[in-house]
């Protein structure tokens, strides 16, 4: 028995009916998200870089169009901007080369499971769930000069250690040491769930060859694990780019602007000298070296994939 035209669009309605009750319900679950990234993320950024062409006071309230003057001053008359990118290169530099080493030497250190390598993975990823705050602000006590804990540490070997984060030559280095250990956990974390995949008997062949563990290690082990490694340091780089706490803590970009970074320099601009629109400017700045360093990423990533495939 065929159906009639008038059950078929009966059938239909119903269908469609079913498909729009469906579709109503999933935007109903992803809406408070979607609000959430345009009132919280776009609707921010896109007034950044309004500001950014604009000379915009907090203190006075007053706004002109500025236009490029924010990025012409920021670029030619304004020695501290390059100051504060080459500290942001600095800490940068430092950061990434020391952190990624560290936790994949640690990583291959721990790797086996046994009570002793549990304890050390516990103590490694603490300081990664300590708030951020705690953290800097117990390193500032430890690093204070004569009476700070790590300096009397020292001074019982006979070493008399400087006033780390108030000499300028020490200060950076202060910082870069306490962030690498503050984020060393996640790194370890990382590495082990790679180190784990690693093929057995690729270091059997590699052993029965007559290679050393130093040859297994630069032959087989650094190679496999470039994607781990390629992506912890991309994320590292983008971290280090984005550090705020750790100068506002410890040495709110001193002394003598010796750990004045970017991002810091932008709250600066902003919340000190409240000149909102220059410090737009140089968040732009920020958001292009970010996205710069993001499709690098992803074309380095590329690469390597086309490479093992």
């Amino acid at each position: 028995m065929t159906k009639t035209p008038s059950a078929n669009r009966k059938k239909n309605h119903e269908i469609n009916r079913r498909k729009r009750g469906e579709y109503l319900f999933g935007y109903s679950c992803i809406a408070p998200q979607i609000l959430g990234f345009l009132v919280f993320v776009l609707g921010p950024l896109v007034m950044v870089i309004v500001y950014g062409f604009e000379n915009r006071n907090l203190l006075t309230g007053k706004t002109t169009f500025a236009g490029l003057s924010n990025f012409t001053t920021l670029f030619t008359k304004d020695p501290l901007f390059y100051k504060t990118l080459g500290n942001t290169l600095v800490f940068t530099l430092g950061l990434v080369p020391l952190s990624v080493l560290s936790s994949l030497l640690l990583a291959l250190a721990v790797r086996k499971d046994s009570m002793r390598n549990t304890v050390f993975r516990t103590i490694y990823f603490a300081p990664v769930v300590t708030a951020a705050v705690a953290w800097a602000i117990v390193w500032k006590f430890l690093l204070q000069g004569d009476q700070g804990i790590v300096n009397k540490v020292l001074a019982v070997v006979g070493i008399h250690g400087p006033n780390w984060l108030q000499e300028p030559g020490w200060a950076m280095g202060a910082v870069i040491v306490t962030r690498v250990i503050k984020n060393l956990g996640m790194n370890i974390i990382i590495y082990l769930a790679a180190v784990t995949n690693l093929p057995d008997e690729l270091y059997e062949a590699a052993r029965i060859d007559g290679a050393s563990k130093l040859q297994a290690f630069r032959k087989l082990t650094v190679p496999l694990l470039m994607p781990t490694t390629l992506m912890i340091t991309m994320i590292t780089v983008i971290g280090s780019l984005k550090i705020f706490d750790h100068i506002m803590l410890m040495t709110e970009g001193g002394p003598s602007n010796a750990t004045m970074v970017l991002v810091y320099y932008i709250y600066y601009q902003g919340f000190r000298f409240f000149e909102t629109g220059y410090a737009s400017a140089l968040s732009l700045v920020l958001f292009v070296i970010v996205l710069g360093l993001t499709l690098a990423q992803w074309g380095i990533g590329k690469r390597f994939s086309y490479q093992e495939g």
